[in-house]
């Protein structure tokens, strides 16, 4: 089957619940919006709002940040954990994730004492109620490598309460009970999580099974993805080989759909579960109403940004880590969507002690002319931002 771009466009939005009528609305959306993606990126860098949180305000009406945190740390159908680096995922996902917190116990009990140091945690915990890295009394420092962090392999020194925290939170010893700005609190699994859930076995027999769920769920959170390497993929660890394996098995097991795209040479897939959406793009029945939105740095639309290039002619850079002098735009900068097209980015400002917003930065891309339609778009969308953001 061969789609036009603008076809998708529309199907990758409609998707991903950024065009038309909003599909996602309050707690509930939130939920739902994060099942359908897999897990939403988490970083605690805090200008105008948290990534998670910039990435719900986008697609979920009356979306608060209370609401993700009552998931997360009330309802506990959310969870904190490693994925696409650290994210947010379902609760329910816990089994799926089995062979990771397992391969952090092996790591962890390479080194001489970490055992000891762990139970002593434990102990505290249990008897203490949540701790962070400050507030567990653990002394001393030791050389370490936890394999949370996803940056590199080389050991490091570390403080021994920051380390053994890591540690047991990789192996599922202990879940996020709360933050407070960056810093975590944690406390044990098993107070909170469903026994069920911690008792569960591993769902898969092989890594082949793993791999196959885990680039599915990709799909699904992008809505229509390539055969390609990308920051879509982050946290998979397949290299060529094994991803071209994992896609001819989905699509023989009938899981996925290939489709080309006019004037790109590559096949993309969608979930065979989204084909009543494709047949609404190709009939034309998909409601396009436009809105504009803004979207995180770290949205799951801009994933795979050579593919973004591909489809939109729009090319996205997070330049916050771009030397101030080399950068082009601002370091936390946003892409403004509308419609069906990406139009500018803005660079915004959320003071929460004087509730001011402050528009730092708006560029429009070339061809982009500034409408009544347009302009009343954006100042209505400034305005629920700004009530987003604590700002009004």
């Amino acid at each position: 089957m061969q789609i036009t771009k603008q076809q998708a466009r529309q199907f990758i939005l409609a998707k991903q619940g950024l065009l038309g009528p909003y599909r996602f609305s309050g707690k509930d959306g939130v939920y739902a919006y994060v099942r359908q993606a897999g897990c939403i990126q988490f970083d605690p860098v805090d200008v105008c709002g948290r990534n998670a949180e910039l990435t719900l305000q986008s697609r979920v009406r009356y979306f608060k940040k209370e609401m993700l945190q009552e998931l997360l740390y009330t309802d506990r159908k959310l969870v904190d954990y490693v994925d696409k680096e650290l994210s947010i995922w379902p609760t329910e996902d816990w089994p799926y994730f089995a062979a990771y917190r397992n391969h952090g116990k092996a790591s962890g009990e390479r080194f001489e004492g970490m055992a000891e140091l762990c139970d002593a945690a434990v102990a505290y915990i249990r008897e203490n109620g949540p701790v962070s890295s400050d507030t567990l009394p653990l002394e001393g420092e030791l050389y370490w490598h936890s394999s949370m962090h996803w940056s590199g392999s080389h050991e490091k020194k570390s403080y021994a309460s920051r380390a053994v925290l890591e540690q047991l939170y990789t192996e599922g010893v202990l879940i996020i009970h709360h933050k407070s700005g960056s810093r975590k609190h944690y406390d044990l699994a098993e107070k909170y999580l469903d026994p069920s859930l911690l008792r569960a076995e591993d769902p898969f027999t092989d890594r082949e099974e793993r791999q196959a769920w885990r680039l599915k769920r990709r799909i699904g959170a992008v809505g229509l993805l390539w055969n390609r390497n990308s920051q879509a993929l982050l946290g998979l660890g397949m290299k060529a080989a094994e991803r071209n394996q994992t896609f001819a098995t989905l699509m023989a097991a009938g899981e996925i759909v290939p489709v080309r795209i006019e004037g790109i040479r590559a096949d993309f897939y969608y979930l065979k579960e989204d084909e009543p959406l494709m047949t609404e793009v190709l009939t034309g029945k998909l409601n396009r109403r436009a809105r504009l939105e803004f979207l995180a740095p770290l949205d799951p639309l801009l994933w795979d940004k050579a593919l973004i290039k591909a489809l939109w002619d729009f090319q996205y850079t997070w330049e916050i880590y771009t030397p101030k002098e080399k950068r082009k735009y601002g370091s936390y900068t946003l892409p403004v969507l509308y419609g069906e097209r990406f139009v500018g980015r803005i660079d915004l400002l959320a003071d929460y002690r004087t509730r001011n917003l402050t528009v730092r930065g708006l560029w429009w891309e070339d061809g982009v002319r500034m409408s009544k339609t347009l302009e009343s778009a954006l100042t209505n969308r400034l305005k629920q931002f700004a009530k987003f953001s604590g700002c009004i």
